[in-house]
């Protein structure tokens, strides 16, 4: 996998994969335009999202309805770092959905590639290259 990333003016930042470009700025008080989520935010988001796909993925399974299921994503922030030092994920299901599948909901929570990636993170190589 291979992911561009350039820098369109400003505090702006993209990233262009698969088709897609993922758009980040900076806020306004960092200097920013504030257009976009900061790139931190993005990862942080990412976590909560793949949760909930796998929520998702879940219910479709079993066929279970998913109206009223929502994740709720906390992230207790050191405010010296400016790092998450905590995050708690809270999957909301409304009175209706079975209890026998509570624990099986937050085991698929847990499979998420993002989380897991933290958990087990990979290798990181950075270096520069002259083109041209």
């Amino acid at each position: 996998m291979e992911i561009l990333v350039d820098f369109p003016g400003g505090l702006k930042v993209d990233a262009h994969f698969d088709g897609f470009t993922l758009s980040s700025d900076q806020p306004v008080n960092s200097g920013g335009d504030n257009s976009a989520p900061a790139p931190y935010m993005l990862f942080v988001a990412s976590i909560g999202n793949c949760a909930g796909f796998y929520v998702l993925s879940f219910c479709r399974k079993h066929e279970l309805s998913t109206d009223g299921i929502r994740v709720v994503e906390r992230v207790s922030m050191n405010h010296a770092t400016h790092m998450a030092e905590a995050i708690e994920i809270e999957i909301q299901v409304p009175e209706s959905f079975p209890a026998k599948y509570y624990d099986a909901l937050i085991r698929a929570a847990d499979l998420c590639k993002v989380k897991q990636s933290i958990a087990a993170p990979p290798a990181f190589k950075t270096f520069t290259k002259v083109v041209g």
